[in-house]
């Protein structure tokens, strides 16, 4: 019977030698697929050296998943800016204004700031793989414009759970912005004539691991906010389905586990994580900000960049989507869940805390 490939890092295979050899039977932070796990036999191993190039990477993510397409971003949906309900005119767009649903986003100093408009999402998914891109602006261009100051796209399997992660900024960070009317496939070696290549446009993998996207994804791929959620028929969901993302470099990333309690409303419609829904840490300095259970609850205000809408209910809590529920009812219904889960943040090891490793199929 033909067995399958076991990728490791080289590191660990340099760290723990013949340990690996054991260790291989049970772990799953070893830069594995969740599809190459329903083999029994090891036939060979393959040693993946960190420091992947994003052809390397882009083509091990399209043997698992699939292929991200070339698209253009401005085939995609504006994400709304809106400030007391309506979308201002372009040069009604200030530096660091205030708006009802900030993007939530990290944003230089010098950059236009939280209610920057006109980035866009492209849903390029098909029947069992989810692709969803993310074209962001951190300055004021027209809506129009071909530059874009970021892009992001995720590249999920609703039968493995193997997910992929592909980011870009223009070089050296600038306010010049990127040309992105042609977002080319992370592993395309050669490009059509007059088109960026790939080796230029994205991150080497070991760069966007340093990004951490998987501690605020830590539930699934795909995170909700009431920015994002504008236009949440555009983003595909997989809220219970399987979901690994230890893939090449990507094995770096920690492993989360699902909290659960009994009779949890929050859980109902999704998983809750217990990394970035428990705490927010910035890699860079140490300090720990409150995770994405307060903030989505309401227990972190004030919201960055948002107005007076912002920061008031409903939109100060971010579930039940499109939340039609007066405060005291959501008060009743919704509070006891979210301190139950608090609580499991703060001392997992209570018996009514069951915490579930989020894995691939």
């Amino acid at each position: 019977m033909k067995g399958y490939k076991r990728f490791i890092p080289a590191w660990l295979l340099y760290i723990c030698n013949s340990v690996c050899v054991i260790a291989l039977m049970g772990c799953d932070s070893l830069g594995t697929s969740s599809q190459q796990k329903q083999s029994t036999a090891i036939d060979e191993v393959v040693i993946v050296e960190l420091n992947q190039s994003i052809i390397e990477y882009g083509q091990q993510c399209a043997n698992l998943v699939a292929e991200v397409p070339a698209f253009d971003c401005n085939d995609g949906v504006d994400v709304p800016i809106t400030v007391n309900g309506q979308v201002p005119q372009y040069q009604e767009y200030t530096q660091n204004m205030v708006c009802d649903r900030p993007a939530l986003l990290p944003y230089g100093e010098d950059t236009f700031g939280q209610c920057t408009p006109y980035s866009k999402v492209l849903d390029l998914s098909n029947e069992t793989t989810q692709i969803s891109a993310f074209c962001r602006r951190k300055y004021l261009r027209p809506d129009d414009s071909p530059l874009y100051d970021e892009v992001d796209v995720i590249l999920h399997s609703t039968t493995s759970g193997d997910t992929c992660w592909f980011h870009a900024e223009p070089p050296n960070d600038t306010s010049a912005g990127f040309d992105a009317s042609r977002v080319p496939p992370p592993n395309e070696v050669t490009p059509p004539p007059g088109h960026v290549d790939a080796m230029t446009f994205w991150w080497k993998p070991l760069d966007t691991v340093s990004k951490n996207c998987g501690g605020c994804h830590d539930a699934d791929p795909f995170m909700y906010s009431p920015y994002i959620g504008q236009v949440w028929q555009h983003v595909p969901v997989d809220p219970f389905g399987p979901y690994n993302n230890a893939i090449g470099d990507f094995a770096l990333w920690s492993t989360s586990s699902s909290i659960e309690t009994e009779g949890n409303t929050c859980i109902t419609c999704h998983r809750i994580g217990n990394l970035g829904s428990c705490v927010n840490v910035d890699l860079e300095t140490g300090q720990t900000f409150p995770g994405n259970i307060q903030v989505a609850s309401g227990m972190a205000l004030p919201v960055k960049g948002g107005d007076e809408l912002a920061n008031q209910y409903p939109l100060s809590t971010w579930m039940p989507i499109n939340n039609f529920h007066s405060q005291a009812f959501w008060q009743q219904v919704y509070s006891p869940s979210v301190s139950a889960l608090l609580s499991c943040c703060d001392n997992p090891q209570q018996l009514q805390c069951q915490l579930t490793p989020i894995t691939g199929g």
